[in-house]
C-alpha cells in the first residue's frame, strides 16, 4: 500500500478525541485513547458500516488475511502528528517497513493513510497519519511485567521460554528477509501479549519505526559517530548493544544488534526488567559502562528460581562482540531443547506425583479393617 496525501482519505472529525476517522474508504469511530508517546497518539477504533464503505467493500473485505480481521469490529489506530519534512520520511519509512512483513508473531499494517492539515496557531504540524493494527488490549510485556512485579508474580519457566520463542520466531522471520532486517528496538514495551486460557501468552513484535537492512559497513570515525548518533535517537538505552553506543572507525554491523536486545528482552521477561537498569539507581553509576562491559547482576527470582540454564542462556546472547553472537537460528534450536527439557520434566513430576498418590491410597486402604459384606440395596462403591 502506498501513502495517501489526499484529504479525503483520512479526515479527523474532532480536536481533541472523540468523532469519526476515515482512512481511505473506510470509516472508524474513536471510542478511547490506549496511550500516547512524542507525537503519536495511539486509539481503540470501531470500524463504523456505511452505505459507502458497503458499496465499495468495508476492512474485512480488502484483507487478505482473515486471522486480522476483527469478531466485533475493533482495531488500534496510531496517529502521528508530523511537523516536518524528516518527519514525515520517517513515517514513509515505517509504512514501507511495516508493509513488507508477514507473520504472526509480527504485528500487521492493516490500512494507513497520511493527510495534509493547514498550520494554525495551537498546531505547527503540516500532516497526519493513521497506521491501522489489529487490537490487542492486553497490553505490553512491560505492562504485564510491572503488574506482576508490583504483586510479586513471575511467568513460569515454561511461559518465559514460550513467549521468548515467539518473540524468535517474528525475528526470524526479520533476519531472513532479502535483504535481513533488524528490528533496532526489541524490549518489552514494543511486544504485545495475548493472555490464553490453558496456553503461554501470545507474543507479537510491533513498532517497526526503527527498522532498517540489518548489514552496514563502517568504515570511517564520522560513520561510526553518525551511527552512534542514530542509535541514540531509534534504540532505547538499556536494550542497545555495545556496538551502537561506542563503534569502532572500522566494523561491520549486521542483524546481532537484535539478538543483544533479544538476551535482555528473555532477562526482562523473567526480572520485569533491562539486566542494565540497576546502573541507572546508583550513585556514579553508567549504563553505557554496565552495557560495554557487561556486568550484570541476577535479581532474586520465584521459589523455585530459574534454572541456571535459563541465566547461561541470557549470557550466551549477551556477548560483547557482535561477531561472536549466536545468530537467530542458534538461539531457536536451543530454545526448542530448553521447551522439550521442561515438558518432559513437568510430564515426568506429574506421573511420580500420580504414582505416589496412588501407593499412598494403597497403603492406607490395607491398614483400614475390612468391610463387612455388602447388603442388599448398598451402593457398590466407585473403582478408583
Amino acid at each position: 500500500m502506498g501513502c495517501s496525501f489526499s484529504g479525503l482519505n483520512a479526515l479527523y472529525d474532532a480536536v481533541n478525541g472523540g468523532g469519526d476517522v476515515w482512512i481511505n474508504e473506510n470509516r472508524f469511530k474513536i471510542i478511547r485513547q490506549l496511550g500516547e508517546g512524542g507525537f503519536a497518539y495511539v486509539f481503540l477504533v470501531k470500524e463504523v458500516i456505511t452505505d459507502a464503505s458497503a458499496a465499495t467493500g468495508n476492512l474485512s473485505n480488502k484483507l487478505k488475511d482473515p486471522s486480522f480481521i476483527s469478531d466485533d469490529g475493533t482495531y488500534a489506530m496510531k496517529k502521528v502528528l508530523i511537523q516536518n519534512s524528516d518527519q514525515l520520511e520517517l513515517v514513509r519509512e515505517e509504512i514501507r517497513v511495516s508493509s513488507l512483513f508477514t507473520h504472526p508473531n509480527l504485528l500487521p499494517l492493516l490500512d494507513h493513510a497520511i493527510i495534509k492539515v493547514k498550520a494554525t496557531q495551537e498546531q505547527s504540524w503540516k500532516h497526519e497519519a493513521y497506521l491501522l493494527f489489529p487490537v490487542h488490549l492486553d497490553g505490553t510485556l512491560l505492562d504485564n511485567s510491572t503488574a506482576m512485579k508490583a504483586n510479586k508474580e513471575f511467568f513460569s519457566t515454561l511461559d518465559v521460554l514460550q513467549i521468548f520463542r515467539q518473540l524468535c520466531a517474528g525475528l526470524k522471520h526479520m533476519h531472513q528477509f532479502e535483504p535481513p532486517y533488524a528490528h533496532n528496538d526489541v524490549k518489552p514495551g514494543n511486544v504485545l501479549i495475548s493472555h490464553r486460557k490453558g496456553q503461554a501468552p501470545r507474543a507479537i513484535l510491533m513498532d517497526f519505526g526503527s527498522a532498517r537492512p540489518a548489514r552496514k559497513q563502517i568504515q570511517s570515525r564520522a560513520e561510526a559517530l553518525q551511527l552512534q548518533e542514530w542509535a541514540a535517537e531509534h534504540c532505547s538505552a538499556p536494550f542497545r548493544a555495545p556496538e551502537l553506543w561506542d563503534c569502532p572507525s572500522q566494523y561491520n554491523i549486521d542483524e546481532r544488534t537484535d539478538i543483544w536486545s533479544l538476551g535482555c528482552t528473555l532477562y526482562a521477561i523473567m526480572y520485569g526488567v533491562s539486566p542494565f537498569e540497576y546502573a541507572l539507581g546508583e550513585a556514579g553509576g553508567s549504563l553505557q559502562l554496565a552495557v560495554v562491559n557487561v556486568q550484570i547482576k541476577w535479581p532474586a527470582g520465584p521459589k523455585p528460581p530459574y534454572p541456571d540454564t535459563l541465566h547461561q542462556f541470557v549470557t550466551w546472547m549477551l556477548q560483547p562482540q557482535a561477531a561472536v553472537r549466536p545468530r537467530i537460528d542458534d538461539i531457536i534450536i536451543h530454545v526448542d531443547k530448553l521447551i522439550s527439557k521442561i515438558k518432559q520434566r513437568e510430564t515426568e513430576n506429574t506421573t511420580e506425583s500420580a504414582e505416589t498418590v496412588r501407593k499412598k491410597t494403597s497403603v492406607a486402604s490395607s491398614s483400614l479393617p475390612p468391610k463387612p459384606k455388602h447388603e442388599l440395596g448398598e451402593c457398590t462403591p466407585f473403582p478408583l
